[in-house]
């Protein structure tokens, strides 16, 4: 960490390990103008990120994790400089995200919940327990409509 008379500074390796995001995307997101031009050391040309870029940086990375999508952070972005007038624009926003967040999870849950069944059917063909079978195959294929996954067309025998 470096450091001026008068503030704080970060180089590009301490920014990208403070905001968990790697320099090469937080050079793409400056080039594209997701976050604004980064100053630069007078000698060296390096990047010099200050506090506020730094965190700025880490609402970005916070954003990407959720899984925004580079316009999504952008719009959220802009939104916030708006202030009060760009409250409803982000809980549209956000809301939009958190739902997909949740089919999201959705889908994972239903993927473990398949992934069990398997384990079920199979343990059941070991044991050649036929009704197990059938009811470890009639979950899988129930699951697998919820997830919209075709059936197999042949039987384990």
């Amino acid at each position: 960490m470096s450091t001026s008379s008068k503030a704080k500074t970060y180089t590009i390796t301490e920014t990208a390990k403070i905001s968990g995001l790697p320099e090469s995307t937080l050079r793409y997101y400056e080039t594209i103008g997701l976050i604004e031009p980064i100053g630069r050391d007078k000698n060296t040309k390096r990047r010099v990120y200050s506090e506020d870029d730094v965190n700025l940086v880490v609402a970005v990375a916070c954003l990407n994790a959720t899984g925004f999508s580079i316009e999504d952070m952008r719009a959220y972005l802009d939104n916030r400089e708006l202030g009060d007038a760009g409250a409803s624009a982000q809980i549209e926003l956000l809301s939009g995200q958190l739902k997909h967040l949740e089919e999201e999870m959705h889908y994972a849950e239903l993927r473990i919940e398949y992934v069990k069944s398997k384990v079920d059917f199979w343990q059941s063909i070991v044991k050649k327990d036929s009704k197990a079978i059938e009811a470890s195959r009639k979950k899988t294929y129930a699951i697998a409509d919820e997830m919209k996954l075709p059936k197999a067309t042949t039987r384990v025998k």
